[in-house]
């Protein structure tokens, strides 16, 4: 009986005390931050489904840091006709997803899949999160290769030149992180990119060198292999690229 009475008695000092000068009302512990909090990520889906009903604007040449290249191309395909900047949105919204799911502010380089649009052109997506100071940018595309059994990923980078010497090692260092997420979740290197490792350094992609960020373009497989395109058009599919993707831009931020 004391017991109780004693409880009771604590439970109505408890409710009231808060109400008291100078009492402090207990509170929850604080949430732990999201693990990308802070962070500006850049996805780029590589194409615009209306590109190819646009081709004078697409075809306009543009400045790429080193050079004049077309503003943008007509991407590639499935032999079914499923477009490469399908499956590079749909990945990309998924990817959206999870990145904001994590605390990080996403911005895309294009605003909707629609045959209605085109663009924007390659050096517009170079520059996309330069403003803000973007911590990394990843540019997804699909590969349209027809030698004979070409198959598997690789992420392409800028090489160490005067266009990108300051954003070179870090580039570097995300595209080492891609390749090992995408191996992890079981994707194949391509095994039809020199050197076999699922690495390709290019000098002539405007969306690598007009970016001050980190920044990789991934191939993520060749649209013309039967194989790889049933994975890249389907959600299954799509889902195990957003996943992995993800996981290797939070690799190469959790070091920075």
């Amino acid at each position: 009986m004391v017991s109780t009475l004693l409880a009771l008695v604590l439970a109505v000092v408890g409710t009231f005390s808060a109400d008291l000068p100078g009492a402090v009302a207990s509170t929850p512990p604080a949430r732990a931050a999201a693990p990308l909090a802070g962070r500006i990520v850049v996805i780029d889906p590589g194409h615009q489904l209306g590109n190819s009903r646009h081709l004078a604007q697409i075809d306009r040449l543009v400045w790429i840091g080193n050079g004049r290249k077309p503003c943008n191309t007509t991407g590639t395909a499935t032999h079914a006709g499923y477009p490469e900047a399908t499956f590079a949105w749909r990945v990309a919204q998924r990817m959206k997803r999870r990145l904001e799911g994590l605390g990080a502010r996403v911005i895309l380089t294009r605003p909707a899949n629609s045959t209605a649009l085109w663009g924007p052109c390659v050096d517009v997506r170079g520059r996309r999160g330069n403003a803000v100071h973007a911590d990394a940018k990843i540019s997804i595309h699909g590969d349209g290769s027809y030698a004979a059994g070409a198959h598997g990923f690789h992420v392409i980078y800028a090489p160490d030149n005067g266009l990108t010497a300051d954003t070179y090692r870090a580039s570097r260092a995300l595209a080492l992180d891609t390749r090992a997420a995408l191996g992890r979740a079981g994707f194949a290197r391509a095994n039809y990119v020199a050197g076999g490792d699922g690495l390709d350094v290019r000098s002539d992609l405007g969306t690598l060198n007009l970016s001050d960020m980190a920044t990789v373009m991934v191939e993520c497989g060749n649209m013309r292999n039967a194989a790889d395109a049933a994975r890249m058009t389907s959600a299954h599919g799509q889902r195990r690229y957003a996943r992995a993707l993800v996981r290797g831009v939070r690799s190469y931020l959790a070091a920075r």
